[in-house]
């Protein structure tokens, strides 16, 4: 007698992120499976492969059988053997097809299309973000049908978390051989935060038919009455071409200081401005940085943006803190003496750096860092000092500083246009490796420098262009500079 086959298990991988509720997702399926007569298993690994750790969940639903035959069921997926992937991130949907857990020809892949930068990502000296855009691409090619849609808005819009609108659209794409109402049965069996999660459920169910529009321009900024002379004067002396960004930067910088320093950046771009008579790349790309180097981030800007009415709602909607609840913000503060010697005086901010006793006492005030509750009289009062010293920018021992470097950079500008207009376009880009602060900004203030001090080389030379642009993708490259070191030698050959 023919031993009859078992049927094969529906098998089932999760990855999610911590705090998104992908236990609870697990916990539905094997529930819902129980209750519609399904052997379930479900195991778990937890992981640290980006920010606090995404957890892979894999499940395997069996039919029950006859008495006498017993399935065993894996505690691992299988590359190849994987019916349903669930991912609460893309970057952790790329992570399951580079597992080879997705295949064309078995794998259904449900994918939230938002992204959480992960640290690499993040503390890249350069762009060191994934193409989104590619990622989708490498899901659709992998998988034998992609359901992808932002699951995370879907669940922050009905203040729930992302697990729920995953299952709404698992629900919605049929894939299981289960009804709708018994996928919401399971989060009602739950009996927590289920009038929210069934919500986030429905319109996951919905967005899954949802189509993918193209993504709106962005809309030119608008200048308030504030900015509307120097709004004019962009209109009148300024290409088309450069509108938006030279708005965005007026914007910026009166924010950051006043309407008088956003009319200087207008006026430090006035030389470019005559020297690029027709193609405008170098003047919209000296706009770009220039501004961004004008708005430099330093104690005063930080103490400003802590205090900001728009933060503390931000942060409220963030946690979800409802109307009735209260809510404190903690701040851990830890300036060095540098970050506070630069926003003093000039004369008093060096005294304090060439002075050992100025920065012992420094150190006995700020040497072990605070934690301030900006949501108390007493915190707030504390930043809003600080705040209030942006009048007293311009005389502080940074905005000197920073304003001559800014002078040396911008005053070869005009001639470079004339000599090679493609190096004038690099050399324009070059005020991106100044970011972030402390060791970080050190570092590009480093490598910037030595790119300057490497540009009367280049100059005159065929590949002057390509050379000073591999130089800069050597240093956003590499934060200890060692790939700019070797590529200022091949310069120097």
């Amino acid at each position: 007698m023919l031993a009859t086959a078992l049927p094969r298990p529906i098998t089932i991988a999760i990855l999610a992120m911590g705090g998104e509720g992908g236990g609870v997702l697990a916990d539905w399926l094997v529930d819902l499976a129980e209750h519609e007569g399904y052997l379930a298993q479900a195991t778990s690994v937890p992981g640290v492969a980006q920010r606090t750790g995404s957890t892979v969940y894999y499940l395997e639903l069996f039919p029950q059988q006859p008495p006498g035959k017993v399935p065993v069921l894996a505690l691992m997926p299988v590359p190849g053997e994987v019916d349903l992937v669930i991912a609460s991130e893309l970057m952790e949907a790329g992570r399951a097809v580079q597992r080879g857990l997705v295949t064309p020809e078995r794998t259904v892949l449900i994918v939230s299309s938002h992204r959480v930068y992960s640290m690499t990502e993040r503390t890249a000296m350069g762009d060191g973000r994934v193409d989104s855009g590619a990622l989708l691409k490498t899901c659709r090619e992998a998988a034998k049908t992609l359901v992808e849609h932002d699951f995370a808005s879907i669940a922050e819009n009905h203040r729930s978390v992302i697990s729920a609108a995953l299952f709404g659209a698992l629900a919605g794409a049929g894939v299981l051989p289960f009804e709708r109402d018994d996928f919401e049965a399971a989060i009602r069996r739950g009996g927590i935060g289920v009038d929210s999660s069934i919500a986030a459920f429905q319109a996951g169910a919905a967005a899954k038919q949802a189509e993918s529009r193209p993504t709106s321009q962005t809309a030119t900024p608008k200048c308030g009455p504030r900015l509307a002379l120097l709004a004019a004067r962009i209109a009148k002396e300024f290409p088309p071409e450069a509108e938006d960004l030279l708005l965005a930067g007026i914007q910026r910088l009166a924010d950051y200081q006043s309407e008088v320093y956003a009319e200087q950046f207008l006026n430090q771009l006035q030389a470019v401005r005559a020297a690029d008579g027709c193609k405008f790349a170098v003047l919209c790309e000296t706009a770009r940085y220039l501004a961004l180097w004008m708005s430099y981030e330093d104690a005063v800007r930080v103490a400003d943006l802590k205090i900001r009415r728009a933060r503390f709602d931000r942060v409220r909607h963030e946690v979800k803190a409802e109307t009735a609840q209260l809510l404190h913000i903690n701040e851990f503060l830890h300036p060095g003496i540098q970050e506070i010697a630069d926003i003093l005086p000039e004369a008093f901010g060096t005294f304090v750096l060439n002075s050992n006793w100025a920065k012992r006492l420094v150190k006995v005030f700020a040497g072990a860092g605070r934690i301030v509750r900006t949501t108390s009289l007493s915190g707030y009062l504390q930043l809003y000092l600080i705040a209030s010293l942006r009048p007293l920018r311009p005389r502080s021992l940074r905005f000197r500083a920073e304003q001559r470097k800014i002078r040396e950079w911008l005053e070869p500008i005009p001639l470079l246009i004339k000599e090679d207009y493609v190096l004038a376009q690099e050399y324009a880009e070059c005020p991106r490796l100044l970011k972030g602060y402390g060791d970080t900004h050190a570092m590009g203030s480093r490598n910037f420098a030595a790119i300057m001090n490497a540009l009367p080389k280049l100059r005159g030379r065929a590949d002057a262009a390509s050379q000073l642009r591999s130089l800069r993708e050597a240093a956003l490259a590499d934060e200890r500079g060692t790939k700019l070191s070797e590529a200022l030698k091949e310069v120097a050959v």
